[in-house]
């Protein structure tokens, strides 16, 4: 079965943080997210290295490991009329809602750490679609 992950799973494939044990197991899995992610996880890698919390060079580093996770990236453009739906829906930002759609559409879930993400998704009825990543 494919699982939807997002970036905030990947983050903690080079991240040491709580749930990166459980992230890594997951990379055994058949893993796909929508394009999106890696620009997501990019962004979280800069903003690290902005803030001082790593070196440049550390971060060209996590990105090419990021660039090279075993995630298949799909175009996300096929599913932003079904996100802006959910969203709406569900009253969380679009960013989210494509790895939602792109779940629903291969009839599984996403894994993600984002907990406003998954609280919207439960309340909206879609907790079997978005679950959250063991700590």
């Amino acid at each position: 079965m494919k699982i939807v992950v997002d970036a905030s799973v990947a983050l903690k494939w080079i991240f040491d943080e709580p749930g990166s044990a459980a992230a890594t197991a997951l990379r055994g899995e058949d893993l796909l997210a929508p394009s999106l992610w890696l620009a997501e996880a990019a962004n979280a890698v800069w903003r690290r290295s902005r803030l001082g919390d790593i070196t440049a060079e550390d971060a060209v580093v996590y990105f090419t490991e990021l660039a090279n996770a075993p995630v298949l990236s799909v175009e996300m453009e096929p599913h932003l009329k079904q996100a802006l739906s959910l969203a709406v829906e569900i009253g969380h930002p679009i960013y989210g809602c494509v790895y939602l759609a792109l779940a629903l559409h291969h009839e599984t879930y996403v894994v993600t750490a984002d907990r406003r993400f998954i609280a919207a998704a439960d309340q909206a009825g879609l907790a079997d679609r978005v679950r959250r990543l063991a700590p």
